[in-house]
C-alpha cells in the first residue's frame, strides 16, 4: 500500500458529520419567515445541507438554498449561530445561521417557493419561534435572533442551547 493509499483508508475510517446552513429572515416589524417542508413535519428556516464535496462553505449553502426554496437570492449578513446537534436517528450536525436581513414588501410578494420542497410559507413573531421550529432548531433560532438583537454573536450552541462553560 502506498502512502496515499493509507491516507485514502485513513480518511474513509473518520466518523461522518452531517453540516447544514440557513438564514434569517425578518420583515420589518421583526417577524421571521418560516417555510413549511413537504418532507418533515414542522416548519424550517430557509436553507439545507451544504455541498462540502463541491467546496460550496456555510454562507455559500445558506444562500443557494434560499434562493433554491424562496426565490431571493440576497447577500447574508453576519454568522449569528453555530450549533452541534446530536439526533438519535442521525449523525451529528453543524448547523450555521446567518442573518437573512430584513426583507422588504416587494421582496416578500416576490417569494417563490421550491415546489419540490416546500408547501407554504410564513412569518412570525421570535417569541413563536419554538412553537413552529422542532427541537433544537427554534431553540437555534431564537439564540440566533438573541445574538442579532444584542448584537452579540455568533453564539456557540449544543443542540440549540448555549453550552455551560
Amino acid at each position: 500500500m502506498t502512502t496515499t493509499d493509507d491516507y485514502a483508508a485513513y480518511i474513509a475510517s473518520l466518523p461522518r458529520v452531517l453540516a447544514g446552513a440557513a438564514a434569517l429572515f425578518r420583515d420589518a416589524e421583526g417577524r421571521v419567515l418560516l417555510v413549511e417542508p413537504n418532507y418533515r413535519e414542522g416548519w424550517a428556516l430557509p436553507g439545507g445541507t451544504i455541498e462540502s464535496d463541491q467546496g460550496e462553505s456555510p454562507r455559500e449553502a445558506a444562500r443557494r438554498e434560499s434562493a433554491e426554496e424562496i426565490g431571493l437570492d440576497v447577500p447574508l449578513g453576519r454568522l449569528l449561530a453555530v450549533d452541534w446537534s446530536v439526533g438519535p436517528d442521525r449523525p451529528p450536525l453543524a448547523a450555521y445561521l446567518y442573518d437573512g436581513g430584513v426583507l422588504d414588501a416587494a421582496q416578500l410578494a416576490s417569494i417563490t417557493l421550491q415546489e419540490e420542497e416546500l408547501l407554504s410559507w410564513k412569518l412570525v413573531e421570535p417569541d413563536e419561534l419554538t412553537t413552529h421550529l422542532l427541537g433544537s432548531l427554534g431553540l437555534r433560532a431564537q439564540e440566533a435572533y438573541r445574538a442579532l438583537q444584542s448584537g452579540e454573536g455568533p453564539v456557540e450552541l449544543e443542540n440549540g442551547r448555549r453550552p455551560i462553560a
